[in-house]
């Protein structure tokens, strides 16, 4: 079983990372990779609707990735949130999809999943 660690810390990156994430599962196979995306920084403001808050503004095309990050979901991909950088970006965990998990700390998480031999992409 393959195991592949995206880092998603850029909310410009979202779109690159799902397009990577589409064909990797589409050339080895939903069941055959463990897929985890892990955001922190300004990137966990791509699972919110609207991340710049009070500007009234959303980032271009944030609904068509958030409806993808969930279609991906649904085929075994893992969304986590760092609580810290919610924290600094002022995003209420509540605001989050329901695929998406909260973790303590992005960094941590990048360290442990390494360490358990997922490959680490960063798109």
């Amino acid at each position: 079983m393959l195991k592949c660690l995206i880092h998603v810390n850029e909310v410009e990156r979202w779109s690159v990372a799902i397009g990577n994430i589409i064909n990797l599962l589409n050339d080895v196979g939903d069941s055959n990779i463990n897929v985890i995306v892990v955001s922190n920084g300004a990137g966990v403001k791509g699972y919110i609707s609207c991340p710049e808050q009070g500007s009234g503004a959303c980032l271009p095309g944030v609904m068509d990735v958030l409806k993808k990050m969930e279609e991906l979901s649904k085929r075994g991909v893992r969304f986590l949130a760092c609580r810290n950088a919610l924290r600094a970006n002022n995003i209420d965990e509540k605001e989050l999809p329901s695929f998406v998990e909260v973790i303590p700390a992005g960094m941590t998480e990048l360290v442990k999943r390494q360490a358990e031999g997922y490959a680490y992409i960063k798109p």
